[in-house]
């Protein structure tokens, strides 16, 4: 996600149907050997949404062929309810109070996912709801789910949608669908990651998982989605669409009768540009390509077939998703949203391809997505940005934050690794994550020289696809690039042991 840097940096009578039409029958067309490889062994999702217009509402119907990954033996599964960290009596809201009159441009408005039924292969169960904020579906096995077997999980559920410019929510010009439906926690070291929804950063963690979509809406509807469009067939002033996405980490789509459509194709990518009120929608298209050019050169090639970039209402800047990205339609200036659009690209490198658990590690796709946007500029001058600019900016910023934070807050931490939950403030996290994290980085490139952190990014890409990075992984790559001990360099970083001045 990029924040505003405008207080620090971040970045119808309509009725619609979308089916997730299971993927056992996926076409393997225009997928490369790492999606194909990834896609045998990830959870398939078939998931079906009516979404009625006039009361802002969907009905899901949800067929997940859930796989378990790890070395365990499970007797549930558990799922996470992002849309109820929408409901009114959240503990953990998605916007904060610096936020809210931003987000909510008609007052306070709430969603919520109600869970109706759940079947376990076809039979009813009595499934609960938990975690830290009634934010997790807790599903009970009939049997045991042994290593690498699989079983068949049906949820049906209704989703209220809020009025709230988020990446889960409508206004007059959008309404955006990310981050909504019932998805499998992780799994790892004996359990599930039920870690709750925060308004600092993404609080998404989540395997990479095949989809198939039929979407079914108003003609008028213009729709953008994770994934490749099969086919489209209109009756009765409705559109089915039938969408296909192979080894990605979630799904989301924005919908408008809005939206106006540039297309171009670069690498093999189709690369598309929705948007609704931009004056130069052409020259944003065109920023769209030479990024996705420009990184397929820097770190390793981009492996899906289509790329959407999505102007729509949004609180922050942009925001990441597997092929479709958000930028927000009211920056402060056309530059700010060009870079916006340059940043939510480069996480399709770093979020998408190689994943994270953000809730803890948000300092890499973030970091590494603002430091992309500096190489971008590097090697395309004509945007009149340079590195030495940037990281002069982000030094001034930080030092002043440290400043103001230090006398605001005893003991004042400067760590990057906590969960977004444990940060005071949203300034807070938005330094850790964005802004310390590119002099981190820039601090690495004078140490190990250009030629070698390039190497290091590139194996860092190349050797963490469809996988989950850590610290430990991104020392790894950047030790083997330039045959230095680094793990020091990068702890005292990350720990806040680190003293950074502007000598």
């Amino acid at each position: 996600m990029t924040k505003k840097l405008k207080y620090l940096i971040y970045g119808s009578v309509a009725t619609i149907f979308v089916t997730l039409i299971c993927v056992f029958a996926f076409s393997s067309c225009g997928t490369n050997n790492i999606i194909k490889l990834a896609s045998k062994n990830a959870t398939n999702y078939e998931l079906e949404l009516v979404y009625n217009d006039d009361t802002k509402s969907l009905y899901g119907n949800s067929k997940i062929d859930y796989i378990n990954g790890s070395d365990d033996t499970l007797n549930q599964v558990l799922f996470h309810l992002y849309p109820n960290a929408f409901r009114e009596n959240a503990k953990f809201k998605p916007v904060s109070d610096l936020r809210k009159d931003d987000a909510y441009i008609n007052g306070e408005s709430y969603g919520n996912i109600t869970i109706k039924n759940v079947k376990v292969n076809n039979k009813d169960v009595t499934f609960s709801i938990g975690g830290q904020d009634e934010d997790i579906l807790i599903v009970p096995l009939a049997s045991q789910l042994y290593s690498n077997s699989r079983v068949g999980i049906d949820i049906e559920f209704d989703i209220t949608i809020p009025n709230i410019k988020h990446r889960f929510g409508y206004t007059d010009s959008a309404v955006n669908l990310g981050n909504f439906y019932p998805v499998a926690c992780v799994y790892e070291n004996g359990e599930f990651d039920t870690s709750p929804y925060s308004y600092n950063g993404d609080p998404f963690y989540s395997n990479i998982s095949n989809y198939k979509v039929s979407l079914t809406c108003d003609q008028d509807f213009v729709v953008a989605s994770t994934g490749s469009l099969e086919k489209s067939q209109t009756t009765n002033n409705k559109t089915t669409y039938n969408y296909s996405a192979l080894a990605v980490r979630d799904f989301a789509m924005s919908l408008s009768k809005k939206f106006q459509v540039l297309k171009d194709k670069v690498d093999g990518v189709e690369i598309m540009y929705y948007y609704h009120s931009d004056a130069q929608p052409q020259k944003s298209l065109e920023t769209a390509c030479k990024t996705l050019s420009t990184f397929n050169k820097l770190f390793g090639k981009y492996p899906y077939s289509t790329l959407s970039v999505v102007e729509t209402s949004f609180v922050h800047g942009g925001m990441e998703f597997p092929n479709i990205v958000f930028i927000s339609d009211d920056l402060s200036s056309y530059e700010e949203y060009t870079n916006v659009i340059v940043h939510e690209i480069a996480h399709q490198w770093w979020y998408g391809v190689v994943g994270d658990n953000q809730n803890i590690n948000g300092y890499i796709d973030e970091g590494l997505a603002e430091y992309s946007c500096i190489l971008f500029y590097e090697n395309n001058p004509e945007y009149n940005m340079t590195r030495t600019d940037i990281v002069s900016n982000d030094l001034k910023s930080y030092l002043l934050f440290v400043e103001v934070y230090g006398d605001l807050f005893d003991n004042f931490d400067t760590s990057m690794d906590r969960e977004l939950t444990k940060y005071n403030t949203e300034p807070e996290y938005t330094y850790m994550a964005y802004v310390k994290s590119v002099l981190m980085l820039d601090n690495l490139r004078q140490l190990i020289g250009d030629k070698d952190f390039m190497k290091g990014i590139k194996s860092f890409y190349n050797d963490n696809q469809m996988q989950f990075a850590t610290k430990d992984t991104l020392v790894l790559a950047f030790e083997n690039a330039s045959n230095m001990p680094l793990q020091s360099f990068f702890d005292s970083w990350i720990d806040g042991k680190i003293v950074i001045t502007s000598n």
